[in-house]
């Protein structure tokens, strides 16, 4: 009981946790676009122009990746009988889209850029650029470790990195401007930061593809999965083996779980107990919610779920 509730507890902060991060990296990334698109009209900054509408991606990123961690928390009601934690994959894989879509933006405009060379103010553009790796960096940094387990969450962690790369190269290409005058440095390093976030970006929609067809989690392994039921006492086989993504935080499994009568009388176990066996070994995989029926090699003994 203690255990639960400690891992309740830990569920409710780390959600608290995530709803902050969003909103406080929605705000300041709104004020940094609002910034850049103010210095980049100003001054003339194709660069920074490009960069502030980068900037306006990862909002839009941030603002479905928060609307869908929020949803995924509502209980199931009416035909959702799962709930509703598929938001948070379908908004990575719209987040993945957008960053596939900057990259490819930036790697054209760089391209066209050039052949034909923008002046870039250095001063101004250096500024708003710096302000942008802070402001990104700071963001992504709200979200702590607990990104790595939530592909919804680590969609937006990447905007912000990502965003954050392209302020540096707009910053190193706007002092190197500035002190040589080759304009050309700063489509050259958009070119490259580009291909950077393309490569990101197909990384990201591999896994919310794979995820949105019900594929097991890239951080389950299944052949561990396997192992790890067939060790429990008076198991002889495992079948109809089942894993798949409630949301991008929660995975859920399914199995038929052959045994052997005499060895589970023999190990003084109930069938009930070594379901708990089981679920507790799940649990320690990052697997929560589980469903087992025991059998045997003629009928079924039981089922829990």
């Amino acid at each position: 009981m203690g255990s639960h509730h400690a891992h309740h507890h830990n569920h409710q902060e780390a959600s608290s946790r995530a709803g902050r991060a969003f909103r406080w990296s929605i705000a300041l990334n709104t004020g940094l676009t609002t910034l850049q698109l103010v210095i980049g009209f100003g001054f003339g900054s194709l660069a920074l122009i490009g960069d502030a509408l980068h900037n306006l991606g990862d909002v839009i990123g941030l603002v479905l990746g928060w609307g869908a961690d929020h949803l995924s928390r509502r209980p199931a009601s009416g035909r959702f009988t799962y709930g509703y934690g598929r938001s948070t994959q379908l908004a990575s894989l719209i987040n993945g889209l957008l960053i596939f879509g900057a990259g490819a933006v930036v790697v054209v405009e760089a391209i066209q850029r050039l052949f034909n060379p923008v002046p870039v103010i250095a001063g101004p553009v250096a500024w708003a650029a710096a302000a942008g790796i802070v402001i990104n960096l700071g963001s992504a940094k709200l979200f702590g470790h607990d990104h790595h387990h939530d592909l919804n969450q680590r969609a937006a962690v990447l905007h912000l990195l990502t965003d954050a790369a392209v302020s540096v190269a707009v910053l190193i290409s706007a002092l190197l401007v500035g002190v040589t005058g080759w304009i050309w440095l700063d489509a050259l390093t958009a070119i490259g930061v580009g291909g950077v976030v393309i490569w990101s970006a197909l990384d990201l929609l591999r896994e919310a593809i794979a995820l949105n067809l019900d594929g097991a989690p890239s951080h389950i392994n299944l052949l561990e999965v396997n192992a790890t039921l067939r060790a429990l006492p008076a198991v002889e086989a495992v079948e109809a083996l089942h894993i798949w993504s409630l949301s991008t935080s929660r995975t859920a499994l399914t199995a038929h779980l052959v045994i052997d009568a005499a060895a589970l009388a023999t190990s003084q176990l109930s069938q009930e107990q070594l379901i708990h066996q089981a679920q507790d070994a799940l649990a320690a995989l990052g697997i929560g919610k589980t469903t087992l029926q025991l059998e045997t090699t003629h009928h079924r003994c039981g089922e829990h779920q």
